[in-house]
C-alpha cells in the first residue's frame, strides 16, 4: 500500500529515495493518534529511524513547510551507541532535507568542544548517546525548554548498558508537555516502568511476531570440530562470497586473532570492538560500504544499529551469549526486505548449548557440516560462468585488444589465463572434516564401543592423559588428533592409544615427549584452551596407581585413627607377634598412667 499521507516536504523526501510503501512499523505509526506518545517493540531493521521521524512531524512542523531559524533543539533522539546515532543522524538529514533542518550529533569518542560550538549555533533536532547529552546538559550547553519530542531508540539496550541515571536525569530536565516515542526490541519490566514514569496515555505498537523468525533471514548452524572454527569461518566466506560479511566473536583477543587470521589468508576484512577510537571505527564501517573491505570482525558492540549495505551474511564463530545476542546479531542481514543469511558455528563441545540457543529463539535452523573445498571450488565454477563481465557489451578498444590476444594463442588458452586470474584473487578453502554431513539434531544413532587406535608403539611405559570430551559430545579422532598435537605441541606419531568413553577421551603419549607435552597443556589451559590432565590408563579406577597404598614416612606426632598398617592379624590388622620391646623412632613412647601418690607412699 502507498504511504499514507505526511508532512510534504517528507513525503517528497521518501519518493527521492525510492521508498514506494511502508514498513509495517511505519504503517502503524503513521495510523496512530499524532496527539499521542508512543511504545512501540519492532524488529530490528524494521525501518524504525524513519517510522519515528515520520511521527515526529507533525509536532516539530506543524503546517509549516519549513523550519524557522534554528535556536534551541525541538527534538531529542537518544541511542545507546555511537554507530547507532550516527546512523540515525544520517537517516534523519535525508528525511528533513527539504524541511531546512539543522541536526546536531552529541556522541562519545568525537570532539566535545565542536559539538558545544554546533549547539551554540542553534539546532532543530540533537541526536545523541546518554552519556554525552547528559555531559553537555550539565555543563549548559544543551537547552531542553523547547523540546517537543523525545525519542529513545532501543531502550532496552540502553538499559542493559547501564545508562537509566543518564535517560532519567535528561527526560526530568524535558519539559513535561511534549512527545514521547519509546521504540524498544522487547518491553521488558523495566522498559514499561520507564513507560509508565515518563509517557502520558501511550499508544502501544507490537509489529513483531512472536510465533516465527525474521522471515527474510535464513539460519544454519554448522557442526565442526573445536580446533577448526577459523578455517569453517575461511570457508563460509569463499562458499557464500557475500558483498559483506559480519563476524562475531566474543572477545577482543579473538576479534584481533581471528583478524590477523583472515588478512594473512588475503581477505579485505576490518575489525570493530569497543576499545577502537571512534575514528578507527568510523573508517571501518566506510570502508565496509564503500565496498573496500568484504567483512568485519566485530565484538557484541556491533550487534546493534549498524545498517550496512548489502549485508549478506552474518557468522557466529562464537556462540552468542543468549538468545537476544543471537537475534540481534542476526539482524543485521535481513534487513529492508533484502534475504541474509545468519550462520552459527557449533563445535562439536557446544552442540547441546546451541540447540537450546537456538529452541529458545523459536529459530529452525539448518544442520549440517562445513563447507568443503571440493564444494567451493564447484560454486566458484558457477560464478565465473555466471558472472556478469561476459555478458557486457565489449567497447571497441577491448575487442582490439581480444584480437591481439588471440594471435598466435587458441581461444582455450586465454580462456585458461582467464580462469587463473579469477582464481588468483580468491583465498584458497581450507580442508575440513565433516563427520556425518546429513544427520540431524537428536536422531544419530548410538556409537558402538570404540577400541584403541594404535598409531605408535608407545610401551609400557608411555604416560595417559584425559580429554573432558566423550562420545556424549561427538568426539572424534578425527578432530581430537589435530585438537591434541595443537593444544600439546606433538605430532601425530607421538600419540599412542587413544579410548574415547562415555564422556571423557583418555590417551598415550610418548615418553620422549611427556615433559615438553605437560607444559605446552599447562600454557594451554592458562591461556582459557581446553584443559588436558594426566590420567589413568582405560579399566583403572583413577589416576591412583594400583597397588598398597604407599608406606612414607609419618609425621612426627600421634597417629592419625584409622591408619593402621594392613595385614592379617586382630584388632584392626595389628600384626601378630611379640609386641615392640621400646618405642618407635617414628613417634614418642606412650605415656603411661601416673599412680595413685597414696597407694605409692603406703
Amino acid at each position: 500500500m502507498p504511504f499514507p499521507a505526511t508532512h510534504p516536504a517528507l513525503a517528497r523526501a521518501l519518493t527521492a529515495q525510492g521508498y514506494a510503501e511502508p514498513t509495517p512499523v511505519q504503517a502503524a505509526v503513521l495510523e496512530a493518534p499524532p496527539e499521542r506518545d508512543l511504545l512501540v517493540s519492532a524488529q530490528t531493521g524494521s525501518g524504525k529511524t524513519v517510522a519515528f521521524g515520520l511521527a515526529a512531524a507533525r509536532p516539530l512542523l506543524g503546517e509549516a513547510e519549513r523550519f524557522d531559524r534554528a535556536t534551541a533543539p525541538l527534538a531529542l533522539v537518544i541511542a545507546p551507541t555511537r554507530e547507532l546515532a550516527l546512523q540515525v543522524s544520517r537517516e534523519l538529514s535525508w528525511l528533513y532535507a527539504e524541511a531546512g533542518a539543522r541536526i546536531a550529533t552529541c556522541v562519545g569518542g568525537m570532539d566535545a568542544r565542536a559539538e558545544q560550538r554546533t549547539l551554540a549555533g542553534g539546532a532543530h533536532i540533537v541526536v545523541g548517546t546518554p552519556g554525552r547529552l547528559r555531559d553537555h546538559l550539565e555543563r549548559g550547553n544543551l537547552d531542553l525548554s523547547a523540546l517537543a519530542v523525545v525519542v529513545l531508540d532501543e531502550a532496552d539496550e540502553m538499559l542493559d548498558m547501564g545508562f537509566r541515571e543518564d535517560l532519567e536525569e535528561i527526560l526530568d530536565s524535558a519539559p513535561a508537555e511534549r512527545r514521547t516515542f519509546l521504540f524498544s526490541a522487547t518491553i521488558a519490566k523495566d522498559i514499561a516502568a520507564l513507560a509508565r514514569r515518563y509517557q502520558k496515555d501511550a499508544v502501544r505498537i507490537d509489529t513483531l511476531r512472536r510465533d516465527e523468525a525474521h522471515g527474510d533471514i535464513a539460519y544454519r548452524a554448522v557442526r565442526v570440530a573445536p580446533n577448526e572454527v577459523e578455517n569453517a569461518v575461511v570457508n563460509l566466506l569463499r562458499y557464500f562470497e557475500s558483498p559483506g560479511a559480519l563476524i562475531f566473536c566474543a572477545t577482543r583477543e579473538r576479534v584481533r586473532h581471528l583478524y590477523g587470521a583472515l588478512r594473512e589468508r588475503g581477505f579485505s576484512v576490518v575489525q570493530l570492538s569497543g576499545e577502537l577510537s571512534q575514528k578507527e571505527r568510523a573508517d571501518a564501517l566506510q570502508a565496509l560500504r564503500d565496498g573496500h573491505a568484504r567483512a568485519c570482525i566485530a565484538t557484541d558492540v556491533a550487534a546493534r544499529g549498524l545498517d550496512l549495505p548489502d549485508l549478506g551474511l552474518v557468522i557466529h564463530a562464537d556462540l552468542p551469549a543468549n538468545t537476544a545476542g543471537l537475534l540481534h546479531r542476526s539482524g543485521r542481514t535481513g534487513r529492508a526486505g533484502k534475504k541474509g543469511v545468519s550462520v552459527v558455528v557449533v563445535p562439536y563441545t557446544k552442540r547441546r548449548q546451541a540447540e537450546r540457543l537456538l529452541q529458545v529463539a523459536g529459530v529452525e535452523a539448518e544442520w549440517s557440516g562445513p563447507p568443503l573445498a571440493e564444494e567451493i571450488r564447484e560454486r566458484d565454477q558457477v560464478r565465473l560462468l555466471e558472472d556478469p563481465l561476459l555478458n557486457e557489451a565489449a567497447s571497441p578498444e577491448d575487442l582490439e585488444l581480444g584480437r591481439r590476444l588471440l594471435e598466435g594463442r587458441s581461444p582455450e588458452a586465454v580462456a585458461a589465463a582467464l580462469i587463473r586470474l579469477h582464481r588468483a584473487r580468491l583465498p584458497e578453502p581450507e580442508d575440513m572434516f565433516d563427520d556425518a554431513r546429513d544427520r540431524t539434531p537428536d536422531t544419530r544413532p548410538p556409537r558402538p564401543e570404540r577400541g584403541p587406535r594404535e598409531t605408535h608403539d608407545a610401551g609400557s611405559g608411555a604416560p595417559w592423559f584425559r580429554l573432558p570430551v566423550g562420545r556424549s559430545k561427538n568426539a572424534d579422532p578425527k578432530w581430537l588428533v589435530p585438537l591434541i598435537c595443537r593444544l600439546g605441541h606433538v605430532t601425530k606419531k607421538e600419540i599412542g592409544l587413544i579410548r574415547i568413553l562415555d564422556h571423557e577421551t583418555r590417551f598415550e603419549i610418548s615418553p620422549e615427549v611427556d615433559a615438553r607435552f605437560r607444559q605446552a597443556i599447562r600454557a594451554a589451559a592458562d591461556a582459557g584452551e581446553i584443559r588436558i590432565n594426566p590420567s589413568a590408563p582405560p579399566g583403572a579406577p583413577g589416576p591412583r596407581p594400583q597397588g598398597p597404598r604407599p608406606q612414607g614416612p609419618r609425621p612426627q606426632g600421634a597417629r592419625p585413627q584409622g591408619a593402621r598398617p594392613s595385614g592379617p592379624g586382630p584388632q584392626g590388622g595389628r600384626p601378630q607377634g611379640p609386641p615392640d620391646q621400646g618405642p618407635r623412632p617414628d613417634r614418642p613412647p606412650p605415656k603411661r598412667p601416673k599412680k595413685n601418690p597414696r597407694k605409692a607412699n603406703g
